[in-house]
């Protein structure tokens, strides 16, 4: 077991441990948290022997095989398949002893040599480094690319795959999810739950901890706290903790107050009864990181937008892409034909597997690329507020947060879009101030930021703007959980769209009231949940998996090893429009099947009876008139795709905004009726 006691550890004159305790048992999945600069890197740094203690007794077990993702990019013209198969190295080192005992001429270690070999694994190696390669989100045409060719966040990736396929007794991760998308993430969760050796991971994705970890070990304070449970286990635990102590539960309570105001709001713009359903959870869960909440290095809000055009946006047979590269006249076309309009107030998830085109969509919706084909029209004072997936798609490495303010009051103005913003040295100074830019930081250059500096930056500076579409392309990559769950509050409360690409699926549950899915060259309306999404995304890596095995004619132990390994997904797996949560058009609601429970009396059953028939009636009723506008919603969605006159357009989504309203308070009523019957019960 690993086993830490009293131990004392420092970064400079800084004690990030202090006569900490914790004890850490072979198999078990650890999930490390803590604030930022609470000392989990330096932790790990312990862990893997690069750090001695300052103090105290730090014990892991010597014949424990370590492995963990190198941080240096690789810069090799090596295969990317040959690349991963490296990071086994045990079979490297069977490999050389093989090549050492063919020299020595020894037919008795040349036996031995091979026999290791074959232990090793040598047969299956190139399907299981193809298999996690795959699972990782890279295309099968890429298996043998140079490592070099890849951008940066893809050697990441091949890293992490390395790390993989190293036989280990102790896997260190540190963030492994801030270089994945969705498809990745469900892949490498089903990885790690199948791995056999101890698992320490720092993730600041609330989801990613609770399906892959069962211990939490929590820094604060200088100490280590080992909580039983994945994330959210310890979140309640610590919860309870913090309840009582006076101080820290006046805080919580005002939170939680200001959770509750949102809730209340957000329940009535519900489109569906089942996501009106769906908020009671969500006040819970919410209750639950009140905590976190209180100790956010700080809490923000999007001011109200000028305007609130509806429809924001419409597009009609749009084709996206990029132009034609130098030497070629044909455009890289990557989603074509999409038809949709953008509403005032929506909350829209963009899901689909990596490289089916989702970020190529939000860059051109915000103008950073022009449409191949069709027609893109905005609404009139439309105001867009763009998050790249890399925030130095918008920053300047060279310059410091009061210069981007600078520059970005320069251009709102020349643009005729200031409407009432601070302009003023000393206001901007201030407004950085409420995003943790103070005293020398706001002359500090940004390239030297680290990578939550600069995506609070971005924050800061989309804040300012007061847009009314806001396009995020992965925010939460550099963000603590305490900040991921401040954006979240925030984004609940702007009034205006919200268009959100996220691995994080805690965010996207708390946010998005509907999904659109770009796959095969496509947009089209997701109707499942997230869960029925994860399904989809873990057959489609099983299918490619197969079809890589196909093509290498790889052997049935290969996949037998993988799977050990946590490669495979589990069978039985519906697709995007499957699956328990999946909905087509209205479901049948259960109020429909209530009756009376257990043995009852004649009499009882009557008395039952007449107090539920009445609100069976009105219950049909609801559901009658829901019927007819919802059919009324179908009507209006499929006029606003066409191309009409600016004053249709209008009036269209006028009524569409009218439909919506009623269909909320339809949905509340039927809610309400489905518990008074449920209480006759």
């Amino acid at each position: 077991m690993i086993s830490l006691k009293n131990v004392v550890l420092r970064r400079g004159a800084k004690v990030l441990l202090d006569k900490a305790h914790a004890t850490l048992n072979p198999g078990e999945k650890v999930g490390l948290v803590g604030r930022n600069g609470a000392g989990k890197s330096t932790l790990f740094a312990l862990f893997n022997g690069t750090l001695q203690e300052d103090g105290g007794q730090f014990d892991v077990p010597a014949q424990w095989r370590l492995a963990q993702v190198a941080q240096d990019m690789p810069e090799t013209s090596q295969g990317a398949t040959d690349f991963v198969i490296e990071g086994d190295t045990v079979l490297v080192a069977a490999q050389a002893e093989v090549q050492a005992a063919n020299d020595s001429g020894d037919g008795e270690r040349m036996a031995n040599a091979y026999m290791h070999l074959y232990d090793a694994g040598e047969h299956d190696a190139k399907a299981r480094a193809q298999a996690l390669i795959l699972g990782l989100g890279f295309q099968v045409s890429e298996l043998d690319h140079p490592v070099n060719s890849f951008s940066g966040g893809w050697r990441m990736r091949l890293q992490l795959a390395r790390a993989l396929m190293c036989p280990s007794d102790l896997l260190l991760l540190d963030e492994p999810t801030n270089h994945l998308d969705l498809d990745a993430l469900v892949w490498l969760e089903s990885w790690l739950q199948r791995y056999a050796g101890t698992l320490i991971v720092i993730s600041h994705d609330r989801e990613f901890l609770d399906a892959v970890t069962q211990v939490t070990l929590h820094i604060e304070n200088a100490q280590l706290t080992r909580y039983g449970g994945n994330y959210s286990s310890f979140e309640e635990q610590r919860a309870e903790k913090m309840a009582l102590q006076q101080s820290a539960l006046a805080k919580q309570q005002e939170k939680i107050a200001h959770l509750q105001k949102f809730i209340a709001r957000f329940k009535a713009k519900a489109s569906k009864a089942k996501q009106a359903q769906s908020r009671v959870k969500a006040l819970d869960r919410m209750e639950k990181i009140a905590p976190l909440l209180a100790e956010a290095d700080f809490s923000f809000e999007f001011r109200p937008p000028a305007s609130l055009p509806n429809p924001m946006l419409s597009l009609q047979e749009v084709s996206v892409g990029y132009p034609p590269p130098e030497g070629s006249s044909e455009p890289t076309v990557i989603v074509r034909g999409i038809s949709k309009s953008v509403l005032a107030g929506q909350r829209i998830g963009i899901l689909g597997a990596n490289g089916q085109g989702k970020s190529t969509l939000v860059k051109t919706i915000a103008r950073a690329l022009t449409p191949l084909a069709g027609q893109m029209v905005e609404g009139k004072g439309l105001s867009i507020g763009y998050f790249a997936q890399q925030e130095l798609d918008v920053l300047e490495p060279a310059d410091n947060p009061l210069e981007h303010m600078i520059a970005l009051a320069k251009e709102t103005a020349a643009a005729g879009r200031l409407a009432g913003q601070e302009t003023r040295e000393q206001d901007l100074r201030n407004f950085l101030g409420m995003f943790n830019f103070g005293g020398d930081m706001v002359k500090q250059s940004v390239g030297s930021m680290s990578g939550g500096e600069k995506a609070r930056l971005v924050l800061c500076m989309l804040v300012w703007q007061r847009p009314n579409l806001l396009l995020l392309d992965e925010p939460t990559n550099h963000l603590d959980l305490a900040t991921r769950e401040a954006l979240s509050v925030a984004l609940n409360e702007f009034e205006g769209t919200v268009m959100l690409v996220s691995h994080d699926r805690a965010l996207l549950r708390a946010v998005c009231d509907e999904f659109w899915l770009v796959s095969r060259g496509g947009v089209t309306p997701f109707d499942g949940d997230l869960d029925d999404y994860q399904r989809y995304l873990l057959e489609e890596a099983k299918r490619a998996r197969e079809k890589v095995r196909g093509d290498t004619g790889a052997s049935a132990s290969a996949q037998t090893r993988v799977d050990r390994g946590g490669g495979g997904a589990g069978g039985g797996v519906s697709g995007p429009s499957g699956g328990s949560g999946a909905a087509s058009g209205r479901q049948a609601h259960p109020a429909q099947s209530l009756s009376p429970q257990g043995t009852r009396d004649k009499q009882t059953q009557q008395q039952w009876l007449a107090a539920v028939r009445p609100l069976k009636k009105q219950l049909q009723q609801v559901e009658d008139e829901l019927g007819v506008q919802q059919t009324e919603q179908t009507r209006l969605h499929e006029l606003l795709s066409r191309s009409l006159a600016p004053t249709e357009l209008a009036q269209a989504g006028r009524q569409l905004k009218d439909v919506e309203q009623a269909l909320g308070q339809l949905e509340e009523r039927w809610l309400d009726l489905s518990e008074q019957i449920e209480r006759c019960r």
